[in-house]
């Protein structure tokens, strides 16, 4: 049985990830921004006997330091970065507001950090030594033929450098640290017509992160577990 923190898991991805964890037995840490609105987490709580749920707001580095203060002396495994936000929809050239980009560059970039640098000792005295995180391929500069969605996209490629850059200065620690494309998903955030539903995608990201390995740090790869190019 492994320990995994997960951050988002009120709803969608974050809540498929606890659930499919805790059912194959893992230890489940979930956190979410107000647990008195997320009633899907909570009841799956009340039935589950490996998961705790802590109130967590990634917006707030207060909020992130009380909320792994909480974990006290206990060791972590496998953290999983899953929250996120979108941000305005219309967020297109000349619709770019700049306080609407640096928040979402903050809560999907430099709070994954933050918090990384957080549970660092935690991590260290896991034996997992696993950090994921949920990006997006609508990160991938190489793969970018559409253009629009500027701050979506900008927030996710600078996740995807922090994540590269946590993969080098860790890997003499044992840490193996990789972006994660969970597919267009039919959640809140993805919308109803993405091509696949949140079950399948954490499957996949489940068994993408469990193959995980030294060789492999520092990769973005899709939730089918393919390479996908920066």
């Amino acid at each position: 049985m492994a320990t995994y923190f997960i951050t988002g898991c009120n709803r969608g991805l974050g809540l498929e990830m606890a659930q499919q964890l805790v059912q194959r037995g893992e230890r489940v840490i979930a956190t979410c921004r107000d647990i008195a609105t997320a009633s899907d987490l909570t009841e799956l709580a009340l039935r589950s006997q490996g998961l705790s749920l802590i109130e967590m707001d990634m917006a707030s580095l207060e909020s992130m330091t009380e909320a792994v203060a909480l974990l006290n002396e206990e060791p972590i495994d496998v953290f999983i970065n899953n929250a996120g936000i979108y941000g305005p929809r219309d967020a297109n050239f000349g619709n770019v507001a700049g306080d609407d980009m640096a928040q979402v560059l903050h809560v999907n970039a430099i709070a994954p950090l933050q918090l990384t640098q957080l549970l660092i000792p935690r991590l260290r005295t896991g034996k997992g030594k696993k950090l994921a995180f949920v990006s997006s391929k609508m990160g991938s500069i190489a793969d970018n033929g559409r253009g629009g969605s500027y701050i979506y996209r900008c927030s996710k490629t600078a996740l995807n450098s922090v994540v590269k850059t946590l993969a080098v200065d860790l890997a003499e620690e044992g840490f193996i640290a990789a972006a994660l494309h969970p597919g267009w998903v039919r959640t809140d955030m993805g919308g109803p017509n993405g091509l696949i539903d949140a079950e399948e995608s954490v499957r996949g990201m489940l068994q993408v992160i469990d193959a995980l390995t030294p060789a492999t740090t520092g990769e973005f790869i899709n939730y089918n577990g393919a390479a996908i190019p920066w």
